[in-house]
């Protein structure tokens, strides 16, 4: 578990660092530029950490679900070396899902210069700047996103209800706790999943552009920022540490007060 979370939250960080930064400079400086092979750059790594936190939330799922509903043998299914291979399987999956598409708009050709309205360097405004048919690019990547948001969306659901139905089964208020725990989960997982279909799997529409550049928002910074409160703060372990230190803190302080007088 500490294995995937780990992971999970340097993806957080590697996300927000990938388009944060550039956009903060943008907001002080009156001058908002950025050169093609940077635009490249910025939205390559951005969708490379997306798709890899797509994939280790599925794994995620998948492990919680073999924890939960097959307690007997997941000691003997899942080790170490299996972890660290998942999250392997997890990051070479989110290299090559978004590899194709990238690679093809760095050979579009863009001439003169060139507005764009948002706040960072995304597929479709970026295909946008493009003077050539970008048919066949736009088909290519609404069939990758489907493909990978919607297969990873069904199984980290499938492995969730299996989950709650499980906990539901327990007659003690521990079950209960847990069903709690499990709905924060899939709660934050399925904003992460319905913010990034509405942006690259549902049609364009009928949807203000001021919209998306929302959600996009949301699905950049908002929800990471959600994940440690979900995935950290409900664990014991992780909770008694701050009420040790704080603890310790006011012992010291009480201690110090007692030697002064």
């Amino acid at each position: 578990m500490y294995c995937f979370l780990s992971n999970l939250s340097f993806l957080d960080i590697m996300v927000a660092t990938s388009i944060a930064p550039k956009m903060m400079r943008d907001f002080l400086s009156q001058q908002k530029t950025i050169s093609v092979s940077g635009c490249i750059a910025q939205c390559y790594f951005y969708f490379f950490f997306i798709s890899t936190e797509f994939i280790l939330l599925a794994v995620m799922s998948v492990d919680c679900y073999m924890a939960m509903c097959t307690p007997l043998h997941y000691s003997t299914i899942t080790s170490p070396r299996m972890s660290v291979q998942l999250v392997v399987v997890s990051w070479v999956g989110g290299f090559f899902s978004v590899l194709s598409p990238i690679i093809i708009i760095s050979q579009l050709p863009f001439f003169g210069p060139h507005i764009t309205d948002h706040f960072f360097c995304d597929t479709e405004p970026l295909i946008k700047l493009s003077c050539a048919d970008t048919s066949l690019l736009e088909f290519i990547e609404f069939s990758l996103s489907s493909m990978v948001l919607l297969s990873l969306l069904m199984l980290t659901v499938v492995s969730y209800l299996y989950i709650i139905a499980t906990i539901l089964s327990i007659p003690s208020t521990t079950g209960w706790k847990k069903t709690s725990t499990s709905t924060s989960h899939i709660t934050v997982t399925s904003v992460f999943y319905g913010s990034a279909i509405f942006m690259y799997v549902v049609p364009n529409k009928g949807f203000s552009f001021g919209l998306k550049k929302m959600v996009t928002l949301q699905t950049a910074i908002v929800t990471h920022l959600l994940n440690p409160f979900i995935y950290t703060l409900r664990n014991q372990m992780v909770k008694e540490v701050p009420r040790d230190t704080v603890s310790y803190f006011l012992s010291g302080e009480k201690s110090f007060r007692m030697n002064g007088n």
